[in-house]
């Protein structure tokens, strides 16, 4: 299992999202997604992640360099893991259910307090515009673009939306983090944690690791 530390940066609630890049080039923890969990999808691109936190908000900076780019879904709640997609699922460890951030390359996010892939709730209007994001990709949706390319995507998330109070946090979270891109030409399903499980599924919390905050 896979674990990192989450380092406290108190400067990051008082910047803009586009701003913060230098500070999390230099201050943040970096890890990379390029576990293949399954040999029919062999293509790994390069995928990193910055995480730190402020004292409200988790913060992520993702980067991915490779083939195929692709943002159709512009409505949150959308099926943006068939775009060119980076996702964050997280849990409290004495939960039984967690909850899934996906994100397309233009900010469009797809999020729900789960049990399983079955059974989730979704966030509401009022939850999603409480998610910050600056993609480098723009805002504007947009059918597949060949060759190779390379996008950032920047998130602020609240603590309070993963049922953490921010005054009292946790000593760690499970967790992992992915990248995929379902309906491109170079279709892919990456993790940081690995996942041993026969066919791509990304909804198995056994195979969390672990961020402490």
């Amino acid at each position: 299992m896979k674990q990192l530390k989450v380092p406290y940066l108190e400067c990051l609630d008082d910047m803009g999202l586009s701003e913060i890049g230098p500070i999390l080039e230099t201050e943040a923890v970096r890890e990379y997604i390029h576990s293949v969990n399954w040999k029919e999808y062999p293509y790994c691109p390069i995928a990193v992640f910055d995480i730190a936190r402020s004292k409200t908000c988790l913060y992520l900076r993702y980067f991915i360099k490779g083939y195929s780019l692709k943002a159709v879904y512009n409505e949150n709640g959308s099926n943006v893991h068939k775009d060119s997609c980076v996702e964050f699922f997280c849990k409290k460890p004495e939960d039984k259910q967690y909850i899934n951030f996906e994100f397309n390359c233009i900010g469009t996010c797809d999020a729900a307090h789960r049990e399983s892939r079955e059974i989730k709730t979704p966030f509401t209007a009022e939850e999603y515009a409480q998610i910050r994001h600056y993609a480098t990709a723009g805002t504007q949706p947009f059918e597949e673009r060949k060759g190779i390319h390379s996008w950032e995507l920047t998130v602020a998330i609240p603590f309070r939306l993963m049922g953490i109070d921010e005054e009292h946090l946790p000593q760690k979270l499970l967790a992992n983090f992915y990248h995929c891109a379902d309906e491109t030409d170079y279709p892919r399903f990456i993790s940081w944690n690995p996942i041993d499980v026969p066919s791509p599924d990304f909804h198995r919390p056994e195979y969390f690791g672990e961020i402490y905050l």
